[in-house]
């Protein structure tokens, strides 16, 4: 799990400046002004802290190998040294120095993976001994990489490109490229694989779309869309142990779980509801749409979500199993670690069920930014597809009571849209266009840009 710098700003703790989950996300590791601090994530009501760096101040990179005492410690004063300590013992085990400042490191229990801005160096972790050195790696000014963390594979992810979104995926053990993925348009912001190493989940720097490849092919297995009014920075992504789920967190307020399940037809031998027919119908219409239209009519939304009480800080998000209970952790740069619960089932809003402030805050206390929740908050529903939100209306719609529309048909009069914000701009009009039967349930959101928007309906225009 990636370590995120902290932001200044007024209400957030001095003494913090980065933080990291362990790879089976069992502990937290925190950097700050005085040291280092790790504390175990593995039970709900209390935040037992493991131990306290005192090594080296200003630490902005602290990882952990799994649950081993083995911990990777860079600080600001020395932000071209890499210290590797035996934390238990208190001893320095090794260090290694670099031609520029370190940006990120990753580790498993056979690799260690230091990232510079335009090189990335692999070491063999149980001697330490200099494997590879990636010479002349597209400038990659976050130190952006993601390291597969299962016994039989060491898979390294970082950016192919500068200016878009192409990612090399490197076999870290046998030393050698495996695949190059397109993955979106605009550069990259954040990589993470699964627990197995055969899944990638990547986000761009617009982060509206994330996109989830399957690994060492590089195809495209799912395709996730947070949002469409704006442009956010994605802070972290990261798996849950089984892959049936994936959360995402930003410098939004809102947390977003995603669930990976493959859309197969139903085994219900009963007639095909409303629902089912619209949604038919849907997929049916968007076979003629522009390949990225037809791509946005397929993406799934969250299916849970966790709203913060704070806007504009970076924090990291992880999803874990703990007292046999699905959970989420957030580990924010305002001190606090939040632990919410997480339906399986329904998902929509997580319950917030504890918050630990990571460290004292001395003489200036830290502003609470989340009050306790008294009351279980209801589930909202979770986000779905069109066609699942859609039910028959009770009376026959009218053009009083339109709020939307389905397709019905495709016809070549009218001109449509692109809201694919993955589109830099859009380049029509197409000559296509789609016919609507009127419905009561939705309604379609506005165009992004000014353009060519219009819908034929049976009953009246939108």
């Amino acid at each position: 799990m990636e370590s995120q710098d902290a932001p200044e700003g007024p209400g957030l703790h001095r003494a913090f400046i980065c933080a990291s989950f362990n790879q089976d996300i069992t502990s937290l590791s925190v950097g700050t002004k005085t040291g280092y601090w790790l504390f175990s994530v593995t039970a709900v009501d209390k935040l037992d802290c493991i131990h306290e760096g005192v090594e080296c101040p200003d630490v902005y990179i602290v990882e952990r190998l799994f649950s081993s005492s083995l911990v990777v410690v860079v600080s600001l004063s020395m932000p071209r040294r890499m210290n590797v300590y035996h934390f238990k013992k208190g001893t320095e085990i090794c260090n290694y120095s670099y031609s520029n400042n370190i940006l990120s490191v990753r580790l498993n229990r056979q690799r260690l993976v230091v990232c510079l801005e335009e090189s990335i160096y692999i070491h063999n972790i149980k001697d330490m001994k200099l494997l590879k050195t990636l010479l002349n790696t597209p400038t990659n000014p976050s130190g952006l990489c993601a390291l597969s963390v299962n016994q039989g594979n060491s898979y390294l992810a970082y950016p192919g490109s500068s200016t878009i979104g192409e990612i090399t995926v490197y076999d870290a053990n046998n030393l050698s490229t495996v695949t190059l993925i397109q993955a979106h348009d605009s550069p990259l912001a954040a990589l993470t694989f699964n627990a197995s190493g055969t899944k990638l989940a990547s986000a761009s720097e617009k982060g509206t779309v994330i996109r989830v490849f399957s690994i060492p092919e590089g195809q495209r297995l799912f395709e996730f869309r947070r949002g469409m009014k704006r442009y956010v920075s994605i802070s972290s992504l990261s798996f849950s142990a089984d892959a049936q789920f994936l959360c995402a967190s930003s410098n939004t307020e809102t947390v977003h779980i995603f669930k990976l399940e493959q859309h197969s037809p139903s085994h219900e031998e009963e007639s095909p509801t409303w629902s089912q027919y619209v949604g038919k119908m849907f997929t049916a219409a968007s076979t003629y749409l522009p390949t990225q239209v037809s791509d946005m009519m397929h993406q799934d939304r969250a299916f849970a979500t966790v709203r913060l009480n704070m806007f504009g800080l970076k924090n990291i998000c992880a999803l874990a199993t703990i007292q046999k209970l699905p959970r989420l952790l957030v580990a924010s740069s305002d001190g606090y670690l939040y632990i919410y619960n997480v339906d399986p089932q329904d998902g929509g809003e997580c319950v917030l069920v504890q918050k630990h402030r990571m460290f004292d805050s001395g003489d200036e206390q830290v502003e609470q930014r989340e009050e306790e929740k008294s009351e279980e908050v209801s589930p909202q529903p979770a986000s779905q597809s069109y066609a699942a939100t859609v039910a028959l209306p009770s009376t026959p719609p009218s053009s009083t009571t339109l709020m939307g529309m389905i397709p019905l048909y495709i016809s070549t009069r009218n001109f449509v849209h692109c809201l694919c914000d993955d589109v830099p701009d859009c380049r029509g009009p197409w000559t296509v266009a789609v016919r609507f039967l009127s419905i009561q349930q939705h309604s379609f959101p506005k165009p992004r840009a000014a353009g060519f928007l219009s819908y034929q309906m049976f009953a009246d225009w939108c």
